[in-house]
């Protein structure tokens, strides 16, 4: 399942640079482990959609009210790749050794301003080498 979910400027700079890899959430839509997120810039301040975005991955999600608020989820997250070439496959894919496949495959974020438009900027960023 993918969620699409606002994600404050702050929080969706610190995703999108791997030093926030989790997320905590209300559990309103029954999260699982395999679920993908889209996280969406949202500032609230505007109030609007910056256009930038990112998938990510749930590996792991805790929900022990001993550590986790009623009714919320802690999830841990991993950048997400999509494959450009149809003749790779991959089921399994380790996100911890992404660089030796990066050559078939590119991070999934947008930019806001890209040159191709549209809402939630519509074209994919590419990895620098």
């Amino acid at each position: 399942m993918i969620h699409a979910l606002k994600e404050h400027p702050e929080h969706f700079e610190n995703v999108i640079s791997g030093k926030k890899l989790f997320e905590i959430r209300k559990n309103d839509r029954d999260y699982k482990t395999g679920d993908l997120l889209a996280l969406n810039e949202y500032d609230p301040e505007t109030p609007k959609y910056t256009g930038r975005s990112c998938l990510v991955f749930v590996d792991y999600i805790l929900s022990d009210e001993k550590y986790c608020l009623p009714g919320h989820v802690a999830m841990s997250i991993k950048p997400c790749v999509i494959n450009t070439n149809p003749c790779v496959i991959n089921t399994n894919p380790n996100f911890d050794h992404f660089s030796k496949w990066s050559m078939y495959a590119v991070p999934l974020a947008t930019e806001a301003n890209s040159e191709v438009g549209g809402e939630m900027g519509e074209k994919v960023c590419e990895q620098s080498n």
